[in-house]
């Protein structure tokens, strides 16, 4: 759990230090700081999609994940959850639940952190999310400068489902199966992809609602 715990507290701090340098920063600084965001958030996105190898098979589990995700309404969820954590914080900010959804996801949809948690689970080797940890931390600071508190708190997130990873890595060694590691990698970048379109304002794209698509795709790759 050490990686984890390492993790969840640079996006604190990450978080933070966003969050007070936005509050000194002009209007227009914390805008093109968020565009800036945006463009690198969909060329990471894209460069993962593009380790897709079987297209046919990604685009079903996107359509499967997506009609799924909207019966079930996950960002409506997620966006209470925001919303209560917002009122319980007594935060003031508009862009709360934006900010902890898009953290939330951005952070728990890449290979490195399967890979890192199997690895810091396993043997114990928390390197992979040391460097998962120093990533995320310097992403939270301009996320959290335009988008607000919600991105720290994206590191509860983290901290649950990163933590329960990690822990349960002994028995989820099938996660390590290159063909499970790409079914991700792939999935996840288009969302990521998504997160960038929605933080550009091109779209509004209800990136919770995706989120089944990435167990479709392990599964396929598991079973398949």
């Amino acid at each position: 759990m050490t990686g984890t715990l390492v993790n969840t507290g640079a996006i604190i701090v990450g978080g933070v230090i966003g969050i007070s340098v936005g509050t000194r920063l002009p209007e227009r600084i914390k805008t093109i700081m968020v565009q800036a965001l945006g463009l690198s958030v969909m060329l990471v996105g894209i460069q993962m999609a593009l380790a897709v190898t079987d297209l046919i098979v990604t685009i079903g589990c996107m359509l499967a994940g997506a009609i799924t995700g909207e019966l079930i309404r996950i960002e409506y969820w997620i966006e209470r959850l925001g919303e209560w954590l917002r009122q319980r914080t007594r935060s003031s900010s508009s862009t709360f639940a934006q900010g902890f959804m898009s953290a939330s996801v951005l952070y728990l949809t890449g290979a490195m952190m399967i890979v890192g948690s199997i690895q810091d689970g396993t043997i114990g080797d928390p390197t992979t999310l040391y460097v998962k940890s120093l990533l995320d931390g310097v992403i939270a600071i301009p996320l959290a400068s335009g988008l607000g508190i919600g991105v720290a708190f994206s590191a509860i997130s983290v901290f649950a489902v990163q933590g329960s990873l990690t822990l349960l890595a002994a028995h989820l060694l099938f996660l390590q199966d290159p063909a499970v590691l790409n079914a991700v990698t792939a999935t996840g970048g288009l969302l990521i992809v998504g997160i960038g379109m929605n933080l550009l304002k091109i779209t509004k794209i209800a990136i919770g609602n995706f989120l089944p698509a990435i167990v479709y795709a392990i599964a396929w790759a598991v079973f398949m």
